[in-house]
């Protein structure tokens, strides 16, 4: 059940649905709505070279307390990003993601240079 357009904790943050701040159901809302989340990120991150990784592994590079890290795994799966099979790996869809996310590393690259850092 959704309350003032919020996914509830055990629902996937699906496009086609609301988010958290949309009851639009838009794709892009649903995505920022999915990453934007504690951690989610950085999941999704430490997942990119192919690495399979176990819970605890995956704890530690994240740098997550274990109740967020399993929720984030949960949602991640949900939207089909994630896959937890023998550890976890990133799924096509979620290697399709980092993709997307190289012209953000190299704007936030280009970012930090023009402030001098």
């Amino acid at each position: 059940m959704r309350n003032d357009n919020n996914a509830t904790k055990n629902e996937a943050i699906l496009p086609g649905h609301a988010v958290r701040g949309s009851s639009t159901g838009k794709p892009i809302m649903a995505a920022m709505d999915l990453l934007g989340r504690r951690g989610a990120l950085r999941v999704v991150w430490e997942l990119r070279e192919g690495r399979v990784l176990t819970f605890r592994a995956l704890q530690s590079a994240a740098e997550l307390p274990p109740g967020t890290l399993n929720t984030r795994l949960g949602e991640l799966r949900a939207a089909g990003v994630v896959a937890a099979e023998e550890g976890y790996r990133l799924t096509p869809r979620g290697s399709d993601l980092i993709g997307a996310l190289w012209p953000l590393l190299r704007w936030s690259e280009d970012w930090a240079n023009a402030l001098g850092n």
